[in-house]
């Protein structure tokens, strides 16, 4: 009987042994995430301020002439959640497109959107001589094999570009913009919506001034 009363005692304490480590090991691990949590944030934020001031550079430099400049500011948690109703509604505001741009930059897919922007300035371009300018270079930098910033689409697409171009027109890019479009609408769109950064921003606790555009 004293050999397994002894026995039981041991496993109980084998058994509160393991259950202390699970314990410590849990709580480490919730510190790790959070610590995590904390460096994609400051990250999302460094990345973040650098796409406003850019935005608000460029934004200086064409309002020059009227004499006047905007600064893009945190939205207020209403505006974000609007983020949240159209992919559209995201584009459209300036500090929902710089946010959205930081978390593709995360992801190592920030071409996307940048090819996605190059194509909107280019659609823009009233000049015959700087539509075809801008044409070749959107091939070099989105569309030929190993462009520095080659996106994802298809052969055939990438062939019909190529021959588009040596006569520019304002829809050379528009099969493949659509393509990208919906790419970043079904896979990168939801992500961003579920992602630690968008869910503070729609918080009423602000995550800090220094998220703010200046």
């Amino acid at each position: 009987a004293g050999s397994g009363c002894s026995g039981d005692v041991q496993g109980a304490m084998q058994s509160a042994l393991l259950l202390a480590l699970r314990r410590e090991r849990s709580e480490a691990e919730e510190a790790e995430k959070g610590r995590m949590k904390r460096t994609i944030i400051k990250d999302w934020k460094t990345r973040l301020s650098y796409f406003l001031q850019n935005s608000s550079n460029s934004t200086k430099m064409k309002s020059k002439k009227v004499g006047k400049h905007r600064t893009y500011f945190r939205p207020s948690p209403e505006e974000a959640q609007l983020w949240s109703e159209a992919f559209d509604e995201l584009l459209a505001n300036k500090y929902g497109l710089a946010a959205f741009r930081a978390f593709l930059k995360s992801e190592f897919c920030e071409e996307n959107i940048e090819f996605w922007l190059a194509c909107e300035d280019f659609k823009k371009t009233k000049s015959p001589q700087k539509l075809t300018s801008k044409a070749k270079k959107i091939y070099n930098d989105f569309i030929e094999k190993e462009a520095p910033k080659e996106i994802n689409i298809d052969f055939q697409t990438k062939n019909m570009i190529a021959q588009n171009i040596q006569e520019a027109t304002h829809t050379c890019f528009s099969v493949a913009q659509k393509r990208v479009y919906s790419l970043m609408e079904n896979n990168s769109y939801p992500r961003f919506l579920e992602s630690e950064f968008y869910q503070e921003l729609c918080k009423k606790t602000p995550i800090s001034r220094a998220a703010q555009g200046t």
